[in-house]
């Protein structure tokens, strides 16, 4: 797979995930859409924007699992120092976004899955809040974040709006695996095997 499918594969796997282990915030979300469109509507990149519980979703997925747990490498151009660290000229940096979106000095209760922290916040992913930089920031952004961002929601929408979701055999949704597999992308270690209704 590609970079940006990949990516997109993963967040929406992960997404659906936490949906499922989350009941009330897949109930919120249902309601969201049930609220916006009819059943057999279609669900269009112009009423995204529409959609502020949908958004908290996926800026929660994001954050404790971003789609590259670490960005493309930095160079620093001369020596600086930060905090207590001097970092010496020509270093290469890697930015660990896995790490900050799970700081418990940023986030309240950061190992847990609130989607309602970003429904009043304006902490975005377009690089401006360095506390939440799942696509990068600066010079180096992800170019294809507008473009994910809209399929993201899009996929996720139509995903939940269209079906009812259960594991099979009547699984419990607080058992399945949340081990994550590392790499240039942040997989799901075990696959999410789910069925639509």
């Amino acid at each position: 797979m590609g970079v940006g499918s990949d990516t997109t594969a993963s967040t929406i796997e992960w997404a659906m995930t936490e949906l499922l282990r989350n009941k009330g915030a897949m109930h919120k979300l249902q309601a969201e859409l049930t609220s916006k469109f009819r059943e057999n509507d279609i669900i269009t990149e112009s009423n995204i924007s529409e959609l502020p519980y949908l958004a908290a979703i996926v800026k929660e997925t994001l954050r404790i699992h971003p789609p590259t747990p670490f960005l493309i490498p930095r160079r620093a151009p001369e020596t600086c120092k930060i905090m207590n660290s001097t970092i010496p000229k020509n270093s290469k940096l890697f930015v660990n976004v896995y790490a900050i979106g799970r700081d418990s000095n940023i986030w309240e209760d950061a190992l847990s899955f609130r989607s309602e922290r970003f429904l009043d916040s304006k902490v975005d992913f377009w690089g401006q809040d360095f506390e939440f930089i799942p696509f990068g920031a600066g010079r180096r952004i992800c170019p294809g974040l507008g473009f994910a961002r809209q399929e993201i929601h899009l996929i996720l929408a139509s995903l939940i709006h269209y079906f009812e979701w259960s594991l099979p055999n009547d699984e419990d949704p607080m058992q399945l695996d949340m081990e994550e597999k590392f790499g240039v992308t942040l997989q799901k270690e075990k696959h999410l095997l789910i069925v639509p209704m």
